[in-house]
């Protein structure tokens, strides 16, 4: 028995389509985008359901004569700590980069609507509500225990830290489902306080729950901010939460800040505390935090060799508009559209190479080492880490014309032109190189887009993060919106060096380009902080040997 259906696009044409009711509602579809002529889609009922492409259209409960809607719509580009991920116009997903999945997952992965990354495991949401995940257990890729809790799901966030992680999701009534490592993945001591969830930040082994009342729950290692016992009765009427490593950063309603963690990466903002007044967004990098006043200066505190001062560029620090961070250093765009940079010069926070080309900068994305912005006619500059993204071979700069977006992993930029095609470059294993589904890409953006296309952001940059994803980026309206559920950080998580006098030697070469001794921050401005780059703990020279260690093998190559 077979039955006849009008399908219709949102502009209005519209096409008959026969199909049998033991067929696949995915045989219907695709004969509907050869009838209308268009590319991939989701077919959706008449109550706004979208149809289950795997299941027969009886089990769909489509009957002759009904009326469909075939939605069509360019991918969707989502970054995370090492890979890219495209949502298709059918809401299937394709990869590239250091993203390893079956064919159990890929089937799952239908009608995705953001996907959050963790260390090597990863958190997709689909459109029911449900989540799927994948890969190391050891920081969240196993779900099973959970899996019954995970319903109505609005957004996850992720604790990655150098040898396990976390996940934890805000569900449609408020409440909240950890799983992974022990640090974050388990609540239950605070399980009776997560009510009315809206917003959820995870630094390297903590998460700081930011809920209805203003007030915030924490949980989790205690030195990366999973306990702020000691600052709770300031945490009220908190607007926004933001993370380093191992320090949060809370803005209060009258535009004060609260700092709790470990002290050396932001967790301590005594230094600067009486410039911190009318702070309207904060950004975070690995190791430091910017702050953006209502009067368009910034106020830094940190690690000062990475961002946490900005004495040396204080004055130009004017009518900042938005700030971007990478691991170590902060790019800001200021209201003329040039970029002031500062921070560790190899991670991108010298930018007088291409000072004289930073003009009319609309967007600027980073990966841990390297910036690139966007201008006002399409083009994109970057700086920083050749290896990471700093560099554009020849014939990439050739392609990277009409550039609308840019997404970021921890090593490699993916921009979207501004017919859909997607141009990539930096670090292969971290999704700079997409050849493998470039076909897949290029259908996409070749065929007829039934929908509206986006206007170009001015002046504001698109989050990179995964987001409900970057993009996503580190992924999506995230920017500065107080207690805003979805609200994403693009996750990064430390490199490693099997090599410890190789290490010691860049140790060596970074410190000597770069102030030895910590220094009050200065003024200065920043927008919203929607990356922040993740990772084990690290120090300079005279703070503990085992967190020297770790920022060694986060120093470039």
């Amino acid at each position: 028995m077979s039955v006849t259906v009008e399908v219709r696009l949102l502009s209005g044409k519209t096409a008959s389509v026969n199909a049998g009711l033991d067929e696949r509602v995915e045989l219907l579809k695709r004969r509907a985008q050869i009838a209308l002529q268009v590319g991939k889609g989701r077919l959706v009922d008449s109550s706004g359901t979208v149809l289950d492409a795997r299941v027969s259209i009886e089990d769909a409960c489509v009957k002759d004569g009904d009326s469909l809607t075939l939605h069509i719509s360019k991918a969707q580009v989502l970054a995370s700590r090492r890979v890219f991920f495209a949502l298709l116009g059918d809401g299937s997903v394709v990869s590239w980069g250091d993203a390893p999945w079956d064919s159990v997952v890929q089937d799952q992965l239908q009608n995705v609507q953001q996907i959050q990354s963790c260390g090597s495991a990863f958190a997709a949401i689909r459109g029911d509500g449900s989540v799927v995940t994948w890969g190391s257990a050891a920081f969240g890729g196993d779900s099973r225990a959970v899996q019954e809790q995970l319903k109505n799901v609005q957004q996850i966030q992720s604790s990655p830290g150098p040898f396990e992680g976390a996940f934890a999701a805000i569900l449609g009534d408020g409440s909240v489902v950890t799983w992974g490592s022990a640090s974050g993945g388990d609540s239950r001591a605070v399980q009776d306080q997560l009510k009315n969830v809206q917003q959820i930040q995870g630094s390297n082994g903590a998460f700081a729950a930011l809920l209805g009342d203003g007030s915030v729950t924490t949980w989790g290692l205690p030195g990366a901010g999973g306990n702020s016992s000691h600052v709770q009765d300031r945490l009220k009427n908190v607007q926004q939460i933001l993370a380093t490593a191992d320090a949060f950063a809370a803005i209060l309603g009258d535009g004060s800040v609260v700092t709790w963690g470990m002290a050396q990466d932001g967790g301590d903002s005594s230094s600067v505390q009486d410039q911190l007044k009318n702070v309207q967004h904060v950004q975070a990098n690995y190791r430091s935090f910017a702050a953006l006043l209502g009067d368009g200066s910034v106020v830094t505190w940190g690690v000062a060799a990475f961002g946490g001062d900005s004495r040396a560029v204080q004055e130009q620090l004017k009518n900042v508009q938005q700030i971007q961070a990478s691991r170590f250093a902060f790019a800001a765009i200021l209201g003329n559209g040039s970029v002031v940079s500062w921070g560790a010069a190899d991670c991108g926070g010298d930018s007088s190479a291409v000072q004289d080309q930073l003009k009319n900068v609309q967007q600027i994305q980073a990966t841990a080492f390297a910036f690139a912005a966007i201008l006002g006619d399409g083009s994109v500059v970057t700086w920083g880490a050749i290896s990471h993204g700093g560099g554009v071979a020849h014939s990439v700069k050739l392609q990277l014309k009409n550039v609308q977006q840019i997404k970021a992993s921890e090593g490699a930029f993916a921009a979207i032109l501004g017919d859909g095609s997607v141009v990539t470059w930096g670090m292969s294993d971290c999704g700079g190189d997409s050849s493998a589904v470039q076909e897949q890409l290029k259908s996409e953006s070749d065929e007829d887009d039934d929908e509206p296309t986006l206007p170009k952001p001015a002046g504001g940059a698109v989050p990179s993060s995964i987001a409900p994803v970057a993009a996503l980026g580190k992924g999506s309206a995230l920017e500065a919106v107080p207690k805003v559920s979805g609200q994403r950080v693009r996750e990064m998580t430390a490199l490693h060096s099997d090599d410890e006098d190789d290490v010691e030697d860049m140790l060596q070469q970074h410190l000597a380009r770069v102030p030895a001794k910590a220094t009050p921050p200065s003024r200065g401005s920043s927008t919203s902080s929607l990356t922040r780059p993740q990772g084990n703990a690290g120090a300079l020279p005279g703070i503990a040997p085992k967190a020297k260690d770790a920022i060694r093998a986060e120093l470039p190559t």
